[in-house]
């Protein structure tokens, strides 16, 4: 682990039954970093996510998280990390204030409805913040999620694939969260396979390949031809 490495992993292998979905991956992101990870279909970037967020377990290796071990200290890790993925992990039955003073209890927050108010005015649902979330826009949705994760001032952002469903008007908001949580010291790892936007929001850029590294540069100009091909596949892997 170097100085400077916030997320450290090494040799890292996740398989299903005998399918390899990871095949030893080392990577060092440093703290306040901010991460494309981009690849095809079936590439394993967000099972490579979700082992990050201590959500899955590896099949061997070692993944760290400010120096915590995962799955030793995955409810420290935990504590650190805030995630925004496929599903928006809100309750529609319930308005946007509650959804947010829920997971709120369960971080134990202190100052809870300051928080609240905050991350309502930061994704623009101030005005929409007793309404019952089934009335939401997808995009307003996922704006929510982008305050639950953030409700607890984590130092790690992951997102996986945030911007899927979302309307032009929408994707321009997320582009400005995800850019302000990185001006904030926020280190951001974010799955999408958008090459312009990679290269908008991140300052490094890593490309899987069957479940591989191939391709780790601060800047997507140099992109070999095969993985220019490869970013243009739409992905969940």
């Amino acid at each position: 682990m170097t100085d400077t490495a916030l997320i450290t992993i090494r040799k890292l292998v996740k398989t299903y039954g005998a399918l390899p979905v990871l095949r030893s991956i080392d990577l060092d992101i440093t703290r306040g970093e901010s991460v494309a990870l981009l690849g095809a279909n079936g590439s394993g970037k967000s099972t490579l996510l979700r082992l990050v967020a201590g959500l899955s377990k590896a099949t061997s290796g070692e993944i760290r998280v400010g120096g915590w071990e995962l799955p030793r200290e995955a409810h420290a890790i935990r504590a650190q990390i805030g995630l925004v993925a496929h599903r928006t992990l809100i309750y529609d039955n319930l308005t946007a204030r509650e959804n947010l003073r829920f997971f709120g209890r369960l971080y134990s927050l202190q100052d809870i409805d300051a928080r609240i108010e905050r991350g309502l005015a930061r994704v623009g649902l101030a005005k929409r913040g007793n309404d019952v979330v089934r009335t939401f826009s997808r995009g307003m949705q996922q704006r929510l999620a982008i305050a639950r994760a953030l409700l607890h001032d984590p130092a790690v952002l992951l997102l996986d694939e945030p911007y899927t469903g979302l309307d032009v008007s929408a994707a321009e908001i997320l582009d400005d969260i995800v850019l302000h949580s990185h001006t904030e010291g926020r280190t951001i790892l974010l799955i999408t396979h958008e090459l312009e936007r990679a290269a908008r929001l991140a300052g490094r850029v890593i490309i899987l390949s069957k479940g591989k590294v191939g391709y780790d540069g601060a800047t997507p100009s140099d992109l070999p031809a095969q993985y220019r091909q490869i970013v243009g596949t739409v992905s969940a892997g």
